[in-house]
């Protein structure tokens, strides 16, 4: 605990936060309760120096190589975000510019992603890529809803297709949202959901196919195309006609830039509609993410709220109400700032650090790769079969958090959850040099633990990260 406060437990069983009395002033309390309101008020220099000492026992964002959250942006990023920090995105009345900007920024990310007419595609900002895939699932399930009432169908049993590697966000919009998730799982031979066997999981149903750019566990790119082929193919055998929904995350802010020859957006007629997570690789603070439709018919009318905007009407699609609009201000600085010139070069370097440190890593006998950050620059190894009976990488990922860093270990997805991996992705801001110290320190633990005598206890292990 620092200079500035302790925790101490009193006879009444309450936790207190004692201040030290350097910190303190004349006729102020020394003891807070911790979990209960004070009953006078503090000077604001006391509750700072309390809640900035309390956020230094967080890790260093900057060494955290789980996450895939945005850990750095420039001054004047942060200028704007201290100067937006009251505006609430949802009154479009009282902060019309920042509803235009907003507008503005999908309509990019529409023309980014090439929508046939990205004057006709609508799109809205979310507070992060899983809020964005709830918003296209629910599209997904009321287009399909509305084509099974036309004909005179049920609408009872909607099921949507997923990798068994999805997100969380997905198995919790089929929880909330009733829709029976189908999961094609994920094997050695495939490693992503690319269209094999996808014939056995689709029916009437199904009110769409997520195509992830960019899987959580390894940063693979689903093949949207591949997948696009094998609905084309089922829509011949039986006549069903399945959307595909696209879910990038990550990817979505990579490929337009690292891979633009490749075809996995609204080039594919089949793909209806796309989210990203703008506090991703669209480089923001967290708190932002985005989804575009391509094209109006794509996102049903019914869900569409309409507020008093300027004296006219602006729609509205959100499951949250109020909620932060400085991000959306920051995407868009960030979009002035960069152009495509720029978003290339911050995300190549992310990728040249990526496969600089997959090559390294690959050359530690203790760890087989499982991809090498070619796609996204997120990539996972695993240990070499038989490599050691001493240690794992459980305790290869303690070992490296003893000095700071953050490298997550856990098992695969249903099928291959006899496989454990540690995956690191890299961020805007995530150096060579920053590299080359991590790869030092990985190299000592690996060192370390290769020189035990005898194995380490694994009991109790579990994996540090969620998916």
């Amino acid at each position: 605990m620092s200079n500035t406060q302790r925790i101490t437990r009193h006879e009444d069983g309450r936790d207190r936060v004692e201040l030290n009395p350097i910190f303190s002033r004349p006729g102020e309390a020394t003891m807070l309760p911790k979990f209960l309101f004070p009953e006078e008020e503090s000077l604001q220099e006391t509750a700072y120096q309390i809640v900035h000492d309390e956020m230094m026992l967080d890790g260093n964002a900057r060494l955290n190589l789980a996450t895939f959250v945005g850990t750095w942006m420039d001054d004047h990023a942060s200028r704007l975000y201290l100067e937006a920090a009251d505006k609430n995105m949802i009154d479009k009345d009282e902060y019309p510019q920042t509803a235009a900007i907003e507008t503005r920024c999908w309509r990019m990310l529409a023309d980014l992603w090439h929508a046939p007419d990205p004057a006709n595609s609508i799109g809205t900002s979310t507070i992060g890529s899983s809020e964005a895939c709830m918003l296209g699932g629910l599209a997904l399930k009321r287009r399909w809803q509305h084509a099974r009432r036309s004909a005179g169908e049920p609408t009872e049993k909607p099921n949507i297709v997923l990798s068994s590697a999805v997100q969380v966000c997905w198995e919790k919009f089929c929880n909330y949202f009733e829709v029976e998730p189908r999961y094609v799982p994920i094997s050695e031979e495939h490693k992503v959901l690319d269209g094999h066997g996808l014939e056995k999981y689709v029916d009437e149903n199904t009110i769409g196919v997520v195509a992830i750019l960019g899987v959580t566990y390894t940063g693979m790119y689903e093949p949207v195309a591949a997948i696009a082929a094998a609905l084309d193919r089922i829509q011949e055998a039986t006549g069903i006609d399945v959307p595909i929904h696209v879910d990038g995350a990550s990817g979505a802010m990579i490929a337009p830039f690292l891979q633009p020859d490749l075809e996995w957006d609204f080039r594919i007629e089949r793909v209806a509609s796309i989210n990203t997570s703008g506090h991703k690789y669209g480089l923001v603070y967290p708190g932002l993410g985005w989804v575009v439709w391509r094209d109006i018919t794509a996102l049903p009318d019914d869900l569409i709220f309409r507020v008093s905007y300027l004296g006219g009407n602006m729609p509205t699609f959100a499951l949250n109400f109020s909620r932060p609009g400085a991000q959306v201000l920051l995407q868009y600085y960030l979009f002035l700032r960069l152009g495509r010139t720029g978003f290339h070069a911050v995300q190549q370097s992310t990728q040249d650090v990526a496969l600089y440190l997959s090559s390294e890593i690959a050359k530690i006998p203790a760890f087989e790769l499982w991809n090498d950050g070619s796609d996204i620059p997120v990539f996972a190894w695993r240990l070499r079969d038989g490599y050691t009976q001493n240690w794992n990488l459980y305790h290869l990922s303690e070992r490296l958090r003893m000095k700071g860093w953050l490298v997550p270990a856990y098992p695969m997805p249903a099928d291959l959850v006899d496989i454990t991996v540690q995956r690191i992705v890299v961020r805007n801001g995530f150096s060579h040099d920053l590299a080359f110290s991590f790869l030092a320190d990985l190299r000592e633990a690996v060192a370390y633990l290769d020189a035990l005598e005898g194995p380490l206890p694994a009991e109790g292990q579990h994996s540090g990260f969620h998916h």
